[in-house]
């Protein structure tokens, strides 16, 4: 059992490693590789010494006791397998060892206690390059977010150092909690960049997709130069809430730079888009009526769009008073109320 320590509580993680089948198809395992050159790359992968990240620290005397090997063919396969194999890397003043294919077979399911578990293990590492080297070989982009969220902190130690006159680095006298937030932060940062990201290809894959169609049906749109005009029409559909997935739509919409009788076609498309966006009617039926009306009623230009809305602006009437209509039944001026008139003396 492993025992390691995230967020200020301890965990157990049983503590085994994966070394897949396809290890025996390797081209290299089957081809380059002696029978001792085997031995020592597996145990490379399964020693007691490995972690989570695929870079832990061993001595060359510990593998040479656990192997039953003398220092000096531990060394000779070290330099075999670093020159001549590239699969690992050491650096004999920490006492790294990195491997590079280790995130094929290890880094296969995420959740949080393995990335607490990555992230608790990445922060001990000492040289930061062996990191990089890691990070080189890893897909899943979970993984290899916080991998290089680790490089880019370490170009930021290094840039400090040469900075500094005294030779200190300020980060590394910080207590753990702020590395801890600054390597948050990195990772935040990054994930937000990403996905900002993925949201713009994903926009311009869209675009393009309503956009191709339309210049495969009309070839002489290049030639006419209005290719700009289909992305303006596009662009003010995607931008005002219209519906940005909806290519059939799109396309439907476009059809009305060529099939219809405006003088100004994309002028009058985006005053229709207007119309519809003021009345807060942003769909494709609602701006295909409002351009059936104007070509019903012969306005083909803006000019006479315009007109047109003018001279239909409903004119206000003003009330009458009150005064002018008199209620009830009318009574003379010069009438004189008798209430004895009639009767008998």
């Amino acid at each position: 059992m492993e025992v390691i320590s995230i967020e200020g509580q301890w965990l157990k993680m049983a503590k085994y490693r994966i070394v897949h089948i396809d290890f025996w198809k390797n081209p290299i395992v089957l081809e380059e590789m002696t029978p001792e050159d085997k031995y020592f790359h597996l145990y490379l992968l399964t020693n007691p010494k490995t972690t989570q990240i695929g870079i832990y620290k061993i001595t060359k005397k510990e593998m040479a006791f656990d192997l039953g090997y003398s220092i000096e063919s531990v060394d000779a396969l070290m330099e075999r397998f670093i020159e001549h194999h590239k699969l690992i890397r050491y650096n004999p003043e920490t006492r790294e060892l990195a491997l590079k294919n280790w995130a094929k077979d290890n880094l296969c399911k995420g959740g949080k206690p393995i990335m607490d578990c990555i992230y608790s293990e990445l922060k001990k590492v000492e040289d930061r390059s062996l990191i990089e080297y890691v990070a080189e070989s890893i897909l899943k982009k979970e993984f290899r977010s916080v991998y290089e969220s680790f490089c880019e902190q370490g170009e930021v130690l290094l840039g400090n150092e040469s900075n500094d006159q005294n030779g200190s680095l300020p980060y590394l006298d910080s207590e753990d909690e702020e590395l801890d937030d600054t390597f948050t932060q990195l990772f935040t940062i990054r994930e937000q960049k990403e996905k900002e990201k993925e949201k713009e290809n994903k926009k311009e894959k869209q675009q393009q997709e309503a956009l191709y169609p339309y210049i495969e049906n009309n070839p002489e749109v290049v030639n006419h130069q209005k290719l700009e005009d289909v992305k303006e029409i596009i662009e003010f559909w995607d931008y005002n809430g219209f519906g940005f997935s909806n290519i059939n739509a799109k396309q439907q919409l476009l059809a009305w730079l060529e099939d219809s009788s405006f003088l100004q076609p994309k002028d009058v498309i985006l005053k229709a888009m207007n119309i519809a966006c003021a009345n807060n009617k942003r769909r494709l039926s609602y701006v295909v009526g409002i351009l059936k009306n104007w070509e019903n009623e012969s306005l083909l230009s803006i000019e006479e769009i315009d007109s047109y809305q003018e001279n239909q602006k409903p004119v206000t009437k003003h009330r009458q008073s009150a005064h002018s209509f008199p209620t009830g039944r009318y009574i003379p001026r010069e009438f004189e109320l008798d209430l004895t008139a009639g009767e008998d003396e």
